[in-house]
């Protein structure tokens, strides 16, 4: 691709982006793209993959404070005819572009990768490895937790690793030496891992957190309750008589494994206040309030709130 070529090319456009916008903006357009666009879900489509790569060189550029700086001046420099860095404006060169030959002899012809290494690297350095590439997959919250294969189609290639124990959301894993090809060797491909959400369980660092739902008489008598983990097993947990509702119990060691140290399963107890009630369970609960009337919770709350 000549250097004309590249420079036509409106990046901002292709992500669907403004010239003033930040990098967030510019990360949140390429994520929604690159998941749109992935060859995982093109399911071989020449077009759409082609467009996913497009997008995906976009986002090297703009995503890069200096390279976008640098795309910046010399796409001005293209669409105005303004030669950068004290250049000098070849011969026929006019305000609405370059005509004839002169954007070529200043930045030369070539390949696409030619004209990046230049832009981005100092063109004469002689012999440069390929492109690192980046792209996104979405992983399952036990898989997060526990690890697992995954298979991904980069360039018409299939890319085989695995995703470590206890990866977060958002973790970028990267594998050395499985970008685009280069004279003195691949680039490095860079994967983000994106975690769904589980029903049950949330993480907090390296503790499993869930809500453990327990009936009225439950809570004030007290019991031993069967619990769920995410490996599988049950687990029994011990509520004391009288246990208040939002008290947190923990299970020791039934958390994520990470860096050799593993966490905790926190478990939140909530009090579940039954909707209907038959006449028996209705007539036991106005026994109970009689036969407690003079234990009230709201005893000493109007004296506070005076306080």
């Amino acid at each position: 691709m000549a250097a004309k070529d590249l420079y036509e090319k409106d990046l901002y456009k292709i992500l669907g982006v403004s010239k003033g916008d930040n990098a967030a903006a510019i990360k949140k357009a390429y994520r929604k793209l690159a998941k749109d666009l992935h060859p995982d879900k093109t399911k071989g489509d020449k077009k759409l993959e082609d467009r996913f790569k497009e997008v995906s060189e976009a986002y090297e550029v703009l995503s890069d404070d200096k390279k976008r700086a640098e795309y910046q001046e010399m796409r001005d420099a293209f669409t105005t005819g303004r030669v950068p860095r004290g250049g000098q404006q070849q011969n026929g060169a006019q305000s609405g572009g370059f005509q004839g030959s002169g954007f070529e002899d200043i930045f030369g012809g070539g390949s696409q990768s030619d004209i990046f290494a230049t832009l981005f690297g100092g063109g004469n350095r002689g012999p440069r490895k390929g492109q690192d590439l980046q792209t996104e997959t979405t992983i399952s919250f036990r898989d997060s937790i526990f690890g697992r294969e995954i298979n991904l189609r980069i360039n018409d290639q299939t890319v085989t690793t695995r995703v470590p124990a206890g990866v977060k959301d958002g973790t970028k894993i990267k594998l050395k030496g499985r970008g685009a090809s280069g004279q003195t060797g691949p680039g490095d491909l860079f994967i983000i891992i994106h975690v769904t959400k589980h029903p049950v369980f949330t993480r907090d660092g390296n503790n499993l957190l869930m809500t453990l739902p327990v009936t009225f008489t439950e809570a004030a008598l007290g019991a031993d309750i069967s619990v769920p983990t995410l490996s599988g097993e049950d687990v029994t947990v011990r509520l004391a008589p009288g246990t208040q509702n939002g008290k947190v119990l923990r299970v020791k060691g039934r958390g994520v494994t990470k860096d050799f140290q593993t966490g905790d399963l926190l478990v939140t107890v909530e009090v579940h206040v039954p909707q209907r009630l038959d006449a028996k369970a209705k007539s036991a609960l106005q026994s109970f309030a009689e036969l407690t009337e003079s234990d009230s919770p709201r005893q000493h709350l109007k004296e506070r709130a005076g306080a």
